[in-house]
């Protein structure tokens, strides 16, 4: 072999060689992921570890274990995760967000990976079984900013007042101490909080919940792909019962 083949020949090899690892790469990339630091037990802040944990995160791990990516989990506000999604600082939403409507104009969700409703809890000393809206009648209540709870009790008519609040740990906060008289946040969610740890506040087992959705993982409206491969890695851990080994690891129904 002359000198003038065998360089034809390694540079071949090379090219080769680079194509192959940058497939590689990209078959195993790494996607921003946002998600909340408050929402136990979905999405929240681990203070052992000082890093994002949860349901939502357990699920985008096994959907990535499944598509050949790796989740970078970002610490992001529940009223910052879509702004944060169209503007790029993050890839894809992971956390306990309904695929409504109106989020639906501005973001692509996958298909609903857990549904549920509203949970309303009372101060302890509340016996009061509220099974409605009707029996909350005139009274102060709070909800999560940036929830599909807010619009539909403003817009319910029956309640005094409906106050806006960062967190759900703020809502009981105000509610025990009483300076609303009850609160309306993710049912899961809250019966989680409830169930570990003394609080001043219960969760009302009468009431039905009326705000029933389905919580999804969002991606940019722009990424037909990216979406796809979310809903592929979902039906796979869905199929393998993965899924649901999640959900009844964290102890929701």
């Amino acid at each position: 072999m002359n000198k003038v083949t065998w360089m034809m020949r390694a540079a071949v090899l090379t090219l080769t060689a680079s194509v192959a690892l940058s497939g590689q790469v990209l078959a195993q990339d790494t996607l921003k992921v946002g998600s909340t630091p408050s929402g136990i037990p979905f999405t929240f802040l681990d203070v052992q570890t000082n890093e994002i944990d949860g349901v939502m995160v357990d699920i985008i791990n096994a959907i990535g274990a499944e598509e050949g990516f790796t989740a970078d989990i970002e610490a992001t506000q529940w009223s910052a995760l879509i702004p944060s999604l169209t503007s790029g600082k993050i890839d894809v939403i992971a956390a306990a967000m309904y695929a409504t409507e109106e989020r639906a104009k501005v973001v692509a969700f996958s298909d609903p990976v857990y549904s549920y409703g509203e949970g309303l809890f009372v101060p302890k000393d509340d016996t009061t079984a509220y099974a409605s809206l009707d029996d909350l009648e005139g009274k102060v209540v709070g909800a999560q900013v940036g929830t599909a709870y807010v619009g539909p009790l403003q817009a319910s008519g029956k309640l005094k007042e409906v106050r806006v609040y960062d967190t759900i740990a703020d809502i009981m906060r105000d509610v025990s101490l009483g300076r609303i008289d009850a609160g309306f946040g993710d049912r899961p969610i809250v019966a989680y909080q409830l169930s570990k740890g003394a609080s001043d506040v219960r969760l009302v087992s009468e009431y039905e919940s009326t705000i029933v959705g389905d919580v999804a993982i969002a991606v940019r409206q722009d990424e037909p792909e990216l979406l796809a491969r979310m809903n592929s890695g979902l039906a796979k851990i869905k199929k393998a019962g993965k899924l649901d080994e999640i959900i009844a690891e964290w102890g929701i129904e």
